[in-house]
């Protein structure tokens, strides 16, 4: 279910109870009525959506690590020049993480060497999309996402197996849309590419 279907159904819930309170609302103009619905559809989402946030975060805190004899070791890479003394070379840092409004089951990461998405609470299915294959980031908002601060963003990569990806229902999308967009920059010129338009 969309965001859009979600604030609809609350919204209509919201006109039901008011309706069958028995409140006499008729002396106030229909403007002001509509003003204070949609401010309390609002202010429920956003309460809701961190209810959710902070019920995900207890979940995977009560979740078992795997055993560590399960676990393969990352193979350590020589620090590239200026690397020296930051974070050992398997641990990237996290530039961005979070989580599409008003779900549980879904977790986006940015670090500097790739974009993950993770899907599943007990169960993860994660799919990485290297920054370098990266080609095209695009952004949408809708009237309704900007209310709830929130939008879109479409990924275009060279990536054969998931050529387009999408990370919906992003808080404060146009941060995160410029972190991912320096993000892809800087990973560019890490590695000495450039990216060639094909016309």
């Amino acid at each position: 279910m969309s965001v859009l279907e979600i604030q609809a159904r609350v919204k209509a819930r919201i006109w039901q109870a008011v309706a069958q309170s028995g409140v006499d609302t008729s002396t106030l103009p229909q403007e002001a009525m509509d003003s204070l619905v949609n401010s309390i559809t609002e202010h429920m989402l956003a309460e809701m959506g961190t209810f959710m946030e902070e019920t995900q975060a207890k979940v995977e805190a009560q979740v078992p690590a795997a055993p560590e004899s399960s676990t393969i070791p990352a193979t350590p890479l020589a620090p590239t020049e200026g690397e020296e003394g930051q974070n050992p070379p398997h641990e990237e840092p996290v530039l961005w993480e979070g989580n599409p409004f008003l779900s549980l089951g879904v977790k986006y990461q940015i670090t500097t060497e790739r974009v993950r998405i993770v899907e599943g609470i007990l169960g993860k299915e994660r799919e990485d999309i290297e920054l370098v294959r990266i080609q095209h980031i695009d952004q949408s908002q809708t009237l309704a996402e900007r209310l709830l601060n929130i939008g879109d963003i479409y990924i275009r990569s060279h990536d054969p197996t998931h050529p387009t990806s999408l990370l919906r229902d992003v808080r404060d999308v146009q941060e995160v849309h410029e972190i991912l967009r320096r993000a892809v920059l800087d990973a560019r010129k890490r590695n000495n590419l450039t990216y060639r338009e094909e016309m």
